[in-house]
């Protein structure tokens, strides 16, 4: 535990945001760093309270309790009370492989589920595991660590967002030769892609990178495995191939006259653009470019949420946000106790700056697209109808038709599974859900020597998940490969 007394003497403290006005300007990342003692004293307020729902990862009531990484997070919280920082590092990295990427877009789910949490306000947790990635490597102690001994086993990994970054590093650490297949010019997957710069700096990806080869790992970027090279090949050179290529089938809107409609684009593709642009890659695709457009962002998740920090910066007239659900209340319900996750409203980022630029919180709940309107083949504005559920059934409330102006439409709706290029090339059983099928709780598909982790085997998820789901393939790998398994 932190100080036996510090949650009593402390109060939270986060690490400051840049002001709405100021960072809408740029794309960097928009939080400072607090001064050591700061930190320290965030450190102590981490509590004695003997069992750690922070690192439970239960499910109650349908919803997961805690950090799915099963973080120490008392052991290293109390590390950094006592200036014990590459202890506490240590520690960190015992259950965490990427704690810089955790640190900076993981919703913390062990915060919500923190004791002190109860009756004040939680413990940085978040914030706590930034700095001591971040001062790991400022301090030099993040160094490359190649393993001792070679197995002589060779194993693919397909895909480079976070599940397989998760594989293919505690594959190398057991002394495997792993090399990772990416089809896009760099790695990192949706956290290079899907994740705009001033949220996850991308040479924060790189910087890992450099590090993952020096350890030995390959990166084979710009090859599509299916088109540029045989899945058969692949099984035939390696001993084991893990999959981790996301659940990237987007979900798609139901509106009429949306067929073939110039100015309507899935999140992602958009997100994507974005991203090329600002890491200096070439001009931005006018298709693209919000500046100067009425924007409308349907979907309410963090996706959503970047979509509208992102088109805030490129200079938009203004900006919607639609969300199916109606809206959270402020204050948990009755019938949301603690520790369950807090059905409650989430203010994120993009929704301070379109507050601040353009006066009111951009959303608009229990509402949807019901007609695309066009001319030339162009959008012009969309028609939105009010909805509401009965009997579990999606209804539309009658007389709640509206227009808006709209020349950019993003559709931030979700996905409804994985891509089926691969999965049918190699033979792969697949499920109701569009991922691929395995045993409850196990990695290996119905093809021997062929792995899945990662939100193409659990479905759209964060990245926490993908983080521990292929921790979790790799150990199964290994006993596949060695006959036991090390972790």
């Amino acid at each position: 535990m932190g100080k036996q007394t510090g949650f009593l003497e402390y109060q939270r403290s986060e690490n400051r945001e840049i002001p709405p006005r100021e960072r809408i300007r740029g794309y960097e990342e928009f939080h400072t760093v607090q001064p050591e003692e700061a930190r320290r004293k965030q450190g102590a307020r981490c509590m004695n309270c003997g069992v750690p729902f922070c690192q439970s990862a239960m499910n109650l009531s349908g919803m997961v309790v805690g950090c799915p990484l099963h973080n120490l997070i008392p052991e290293w919280n109390d590390g950094i009370y006592r200036g014990e920082d590459s202890h506490a590092l240590a520690r960190l990295l015992k259950t965490n492989r990427f704690p810089e990427f955790t640190g900076r877009v993981c919703p913390a789910l062990c915060e919500k589920a923190c004791i002190c949490g109860q009756n004040d306000d939680p413990v940085t947790i978040r914030d706590n595991e930034l700095y001591l990635i971040e001062t790991g490597y400022r301090k030099g102690l993040m160094k490359s660590a190649p393993p001792a001994v070679e197995s002589g086993k060779k194993v693919a990994v397909v895909g480079s967002g976070p599940a397989g970054l998760s594989a293919a590093d505690a594959l190398r650490k057991r002394g495997h030769a792993v090399t990772v297949y990416e089809r896009e010019d760099r790695i990192g997957g949706l956290l290079m892609y899907g994740i705009p710069n001033m949220k996850l700096d991308k040479k924060v990806i790189l910087r890992r990178r450099k590090l993952m080869e020096e350890e030995g790992i390959v990166f084979k970027t710009g090859v599509h495995v299916g088109v540029d090279v045989s899945p058969a090949d692949l099984k035939e050179v390696f001993d084991a191939v893990v999959l981790c290529c996301g659940a990237k089938q987007p979900r798609s809107l139901s509106a009429e006259g949306m067929e073939g409609v110039k100015g309507v684009h899935f999140a992602v593709e958009y997100l994507t653009a974005a991203t090329r642009h600002v890491m200096g890659d070439g001009p931005l695709p006018k298709a693209f470019d919000a500046a100067g457009k009425h924007v409308v962002i349907v979907g309410g998740g963090d996706t959503g949420n970047d979509c509208i920090g992102t088109v805030i910066r490129q200079g938009c007239s203004s900006v919607t946000a639609l969300e199916m659900m109606p809206k959270p209340p402020a204050e948990r319900a009755a019938s949301n106790p603690w520790p369950e996750w807090p059905k409650t409203l989430r203010t994120d980022y993009g929704h301070a700056e379109a507050a601040e630029v353009f006066g009111a919180d951009p959303r608009v709940f229990s509402t949807t697209v019901k007609k695309v309107l066009s001319r030339k083949g162009t959008i012009t504005g969309i028609e939105t109808v009010e909805v509401y559920f009965e009997n579990g059934k999606l209804k539309e409330k009658e007389g709640s038709r509206k227009q808006l102006k709209c020349d950019l439409l993003l559709i931030a709706a979700g996905f409804t599974g994985a891509e089926r290029l691969l999965p049918e090339a190699l033979g792969l059983e697949m499920t109701g859900r569009g991922v691929v099928a395995t045993p409850e709780e196990r990695y290996a598909t119905n093809i021997p020597g062929v792995f899945s982790a990662g939100d193409m085997h659990r479905g759209q998820s964060l990245v926490v998940w993908a983080l521990a789901e292929g921790s979790a393939c790799a150990a199964e790998v290994d006993e596949y490969l060695m006959g036991y398994r090390n972790g």
